[in-house]
């Protein structure tokens, strides 16, 4: 026989389970701007029909619903959107390390202007030419030693630039290896909680979203990939785990090959973090290798090759310098190494031709550069007198055709060495010295516009993913208003069906019955 409160029970219910879905819309309203926030749903699930099949079951026309509940509070999320939003958050964590790197080296170099070093040796170039023309002309020596200053501070201006860029690209890379061995912590306290709270059959939506936020912005810093461990089975661990729930990730670095780092960077089935570092090893300071280090001590090391896996971390060292076989690559080292390259050549070149010459007192064998430790400069000589710089190849009067030698250094592949033709070479290449530099302000300029487009490119691609993953896990305040309205009329339905049975019922129990009293 069926309850006579079997129509309250019902309606009871619908008001508790309306009323669960009118929280959790009101959660979703505020944290409409929370970041990473995934809008929650209440799962209604009918209550078991009345009566189960059995011998003794009441003789009615068939089963009774007895009402609803909620089954479940989950969050909408698309798991694939979530793995495309961090296949292009990674590649524009690269690319965006990359660009910054070009854009501040394009900034040094400054070229084209008028206080770039192509204009400075283009004006040394002319001041040679005024030399040529008139030898013995103080005027026009002191131009040229002038104007062979400033290429010499145009230098050294250039290479302390760069490796002051180059030292805060280090400081960088050490910020972001702290940064990730932090987000890896974070992530290993929520894989605590949720190991806490999912085998008590609940979901902890709001504790999922944090760690999805987490990965989010580790993915920007390097390639990672996701282990889901369970956090407790019926069978086993006597939980009450739901087959929803998401478990704890377990989050292992990848190398250039997509194959898994061992040990993981989070491991979820002990609950502890293995720490991530760098070693400067390289022949300059450059990077030489990644160690994963456990909390026991035990380190893992991988060398810079074996690591190479795109995000933040591997864009900035790409541009602050890695060891490759004993030598520094990187955007800096190969600019760094390029410019020395060029001062060794030119003063190399510059000074065999200037040896060549006489100068005003007769003299010969005369340099006009120095160089050393990266460090370019003029000559004692020259620095003390006007009278030291060779230009002439006799010692007449009106002789300036050492003078016009010196000017073939800079924009000549050969040059005339004691009469005896010898070719400038540079990095291994038979050029000049404005055509090297040339072709070095060149290559800089293509990879900064490419890694600029890529980079725009990966913006754009990542916009539409984020998009894309708003539009299933972002909060709408029009669709929970809504919402708000229909599970609102809902409750009012169920609550005034108390009212309608309570009525019904004080008819059976008040005003039935009274006839002859």
């Amino acid at each position: 026989m069926r309850s006579t409160f079997h129509g309250l029970e019902t309606a009871r219910r619908g008001m508790f389970t309306q009323q669960t879905a009118l929280e959790t819309t009101g959660h979703n309203i505020a944290n409409a701007n929370t970041p990473g926030y995934s809008r929650q749903r209440v799962n209604f699930v009918q209550t078991e029909p009345y009566p189960a099949p059995a011998m003794n079951r009441p003789q009615i026309p068939g089963q009774m619903g007895t009402g609803v509940k909620a089954g479940t509070i989950e969050r909408v999320r698309e798991k694939f959107l979530d793995l495309q939003y961090r296949e292009e958050n990674n590649e524009l964590g690269y690319w965006a390390a990359k660009a910054e790197a070009l854009a501040k080296m394009e900034e040094i170099m400054n070229e084209p202007s008028e206080e770039g070093l192509s204009k400075t040796l283009d004006r040394f170039w002319q001041s040679l030419q005024d030399l040529a023309a008139n030898p013995h002309d103080a005027g026009a020596r002191s131009v040229v030693r002038q104007r062979g200053l400033a290429v010499a501070e145009t230098f050294n201006y250039l290479f302390d630039s760069l490796k002051a860029i180059q030292s805060d690209f280090q400081k960088q890379i050490d910020v972001t290896i702290n940064q990730i061995n932090s987000i890896a912590r974070q992530i290993n306290n929520i894989n605590k909680q949720i190991g806490d709270i999912e085998p008590h059959g609940y979901l902890p939506n709001d504790l999922y979203d944090e760690r999805d936020r987490l990965l989010d912005e580790l993915s920007h810093l390097v390639k990672i990939d996701i282990d889901v461990v369970n956090s407790g089975t019926k069978v086993s661990q006597g939980g009450n785990t739901l087959d929803i729930a998401e478990g704890k990730f377990t989050v292992y670095l990848l190398d250039a090959n997509g194959n898994r780092l061992n040990p993981p960077l989070v491991d979820a089935s002990n609950y502890t973090t293995n720490t991530l570092s760098v070693t400067y090893g390289g022949a300059n300071g450059a990077v030489s290798q990644f160690e994963l280090t456990d909390p026991l001590g035990v380190v893992t090391p991988y060398s810079y090759n074996a690591f190479q896996v795109n995000g933040k971390l591997k864009g900035l060292v790409d541009s602050y310098g890695y060891d490759n076989g004993g030598v520094d690559n990187g955007v800096f080292p190969d600019m760094i190494r390029d410019l020395d390259a060029m001062a060794q050549a030119l003063v190399q070149y510059f000074n065999q031709v200037h040896r060549q010459g006489f100068d005003l007192d007769g003299d010969t064998n005369n340099d006009f550069f120095t160089y050393a430790a990266g460090k370019m400069g003029l000559d004692p000589l020259i620095t003390t007198s006007l009278n030291n710089i060779s230009a002439g190849l006799t010692n007449s009067v009106g002789d300036g055709n050492n003078a016009f030698e010196l000017g073939r250094v800079l924009k000549d592949s050969q040059v005339s060495v004691g009469g005896v033709p010898t070719n400038i070479m540079i990095a291994g290449n038979n050029t000049d010295i404005s055509s090297f530099y040339e072709g070095m302000i060149g290559r800089m300029a293509v990879d900064a516009q490419e890694a600029e487009r890529i980079k725009g490119n990966r913006e754009t691609l990542r916009q539409s993913v984020e998009e894309r993953r708003q539009s299933v896990s972002g909060v709408s305040l029009d669709e929970e208003m809504g919402n708000m309205i229909q599970f609102q009329h809902a409750y009012n339905a169920s609550a005034r069906m108390i009212t309608a049975i309570d009525e019904m019922l004080d008819r059976i129990i008040n005003q039935m019955g009274l006839v002859g009293r």
